[in-house]
């Protein structure tokens, strides 16, 4: 897990990649460096040392026959069978997996990327044909950001890296406004400001003599089409056997991991498949957060899970009093508007782990969404918001002229099935973009990796196509997943109803921290794209009582701290 930067065309100069790996330093704090052929290309890579953590595996990262140059971000997590696969066409130097990624490139190309079961984004020069591919993994988790003119090709693994490279901060409107209206981030190629792309989850492209070419790899639905005329003999066992893989998998480093509790049936079942692991348990640890919220926090059923299982449980507390200075920092860290106090709540988790030299964490992110578990499922609307029963947009508050511009995102809906279309969706167009952009961004600003088992490919794939009754069965949602867990839990946990990860927002947000909101939200009184009077109106409003709803006011929150 690192940071990647880098610059084609004339700019590409020593003067000019260095304040991009300055930028983001604290992705990869063991080691920085850079290659550059002067005005042609400049490939710089920040460290986070996982595999193999001697200097031999060190990036940029050089073919044995000189010709490709690598910077890689993230885990290829069968290079081990990779390595094993390669071994009689390459004489490996090192045992990480960025020798294994480069060589499974030069052995089978582009086609290399439908072997890799990891999170990934790398960019590889061929001085020989002058030209960059760059790829990203699957579902996106982890990230590569883009602009494009007519003389250079910039990347990096966070948009702050290309400010810092000198392109223009501009808002993209189009954006700003989904995320006013409908609560969307943006397509997979946007991003909340003007010019900066990214390159969408199973995606590569190629930039050569100043034309950029992007294609897609992964075709998901192509997969799921497969999978849906196969039937297992024995399909719980089988799946059981895949979240076990997942999990193994994500176990391969050379340094601490630990993982993310709560007390919901995702964390529940994570912690019963690390207990099935054959790994030495004494090392890991485990991680929640807590506000002193009676009502919100869960350290009580996690304590409970804990109890009888070898793992130290570090509690991160998330005070009203740090809301101010830690949005502000990770608002400006993010670039882009972020899940609001749990998201803050979460980046305690990492900060801890940092702190304590626990470099890996794994949590259960993914799970909802190959198995039908948010409960707007059930009556399949088109909500993308967990919880709310009212709408938690305010577009009065919106100068009207603005507000004329906005565009309905529509969505793909490539299956006869309702329900595999909101799942579809989330995963590649809602949920799953926004909530692994939010994690990657607290957890790397802290030096820590996050992992997600439950987004392994062959895992969704396969969970993803089977029968509405496999998911949803007599009201009862993730069912076959309940049946799983059965084995290996506690009754009271298998039958627990899906909970929204909370914290007390709405409560601080309209009392403990009245005045800050008010003070930020202020801001906004003079920005061209908001009403005054209708903004200090529903503001009022909620400062009032009528708060069943917080996500606008974060809204503002966030757009006061990010446009400023």
């Amino acid at each position: 897990m690192c940071g990647i930067a880098g610059i084609v065309g004339p700019k590409a100069t020593q003067e000019n990649i260095l304040p991009m790996l300055e930028t983001q330093k604290y992705r990869g704090p063991d080691f920085a460096d850079f290659y550059c052929e002067t005005n042609k290309i400049a490939l710089g890579h920040n460290r986070l040392s996982i595999i193999d953590l001697s200097s031999n595996a060190h990036q940029p990262f050089t073919s044995d026959c000189g010709n490709f140059v690598l910077v890689f971000n993230g885990e290829i997590y069968n290079y081990i069978e990779l390595r094993n696969e390669l071994r009689f066409q390459f004489n490996f130097t090192t045992q990480s997996d960025t020798e294994v990624l480069l060589n499974a490139y030069k052995a089978w190309g582009e086609d290399c990327l439908s072997k890799l079961n990891g999170m990934f984004s790398f960019a590889l020069w061929d001085k020989k044909q002058q030209k960059l591919f760059a790829a990203r993994d699957r579902f996106g988790v982890k990230p590569f950001y883009y602009f494009v003119d007519q003389e250079h090709f910039y990347f990096a693994s966070e948009i702050n890296t290309l400010f810092a490279a000198g392109i223009t901060k501009t808002a993209n409107e189009k954006v700003w406004l989904g995320y006013f209206l409908q609560g969307d981030y943006g397509l997979p190629t946007e991003t909340f400001w003007k010019d900066i792309a990214q390159l969408p989850g199973g995606h590569f492209l190629t930039y050569a003599a100043g034309n950029i070419n992007v294609r897609r790899w992964y075709f998901f639905e192509n997969k799921v089409h497969l999978w849906r005329n196969q039937t297992q003999k024995e399909e719980q066992e089988y799946i059981t056997q895949l979240l076990l893989k997942a999990v193994n998998l994500r176990f391969r480093a050379d340094v601490p991991v630990g993982f993310n509790l709560s007390g919901g049936l995702d964390s529940s079942i994570l912690l019963a498949l690390i207990d099935q692991q054959n790994i030495d348990k004494s090392t890991i640890e485990g991680f929640t957060f807590v506000t002193h919220d009676e009502r919100y926090d869960e350290l009580k059923w996690v304590q409970d899970m804990l109890a009888q299982r070898p793992y130290d449980l570090n509690i991160c507390l998330l005070q009203a009093t740090e809301v101010p200075e830690l949005s502000l920092k990770l608002a400006q860290h993010q670039a882009e508007p972020y899940g609001g106090i749990p998201t803050l709540a979460y980046s305690k988790i990492f900060q801890l782990a940092g702190q304590k030299g626990i470099k890996v964490l794994l949590d259960g992110q993914g799970s909802d969404e190959a198995w039908a578990g948010y409960d707007y499922y059930t009556h399949q609307s088109n909500s993308n918001i967990q919880g709310v029963t009212q709408s938690p947009f305010r577009p009065e508050v919106l100068d009207a002229d603005f507000a004329q511009k906005h565009i309905k995102t529509n969505y793909p809906k490539p299956f006869a099935d309702d329900l595999l279309n909101l799942q579809y969706r989330d995963l590649f167009y809602t949920k799953i973009p926004r909530a692994l952009r939010f994690n990657d961004r607290v957890s790397m600003l802290y030096g820590t990796e996050l992992r997600e088992p439950f987004l392994d490919y062959e895992l969704v794939e396969y969970v993803f196509s089977r029968p509405v009754d496999l998911k949803i069965k007599s009201g009862v949602q993730k069912w076959m997943l309940r049946k799983i867990a059965e084995r290996f839990l506690q009754k009271e946990l298998v039958l627990a109803p899906k909970r929204p990860l909370q914290t007390p927002q709405r409560e601080w947000l309209s009392e403990d921290l009245k005045e800050w909101v008010r003070s930020e939200v202020e801001k906004l009184y003079a920005h061209s794209w908001f009403d005054q009077n209708a903004l200090r109106d529903e503001l009022n409003l909620f400062f009032s009582g009528n708060h069943q709803s917080s996500f606008h006011i974060w809204q503002w929150i966030s757009a006061a701290q990010i446009l400023r």
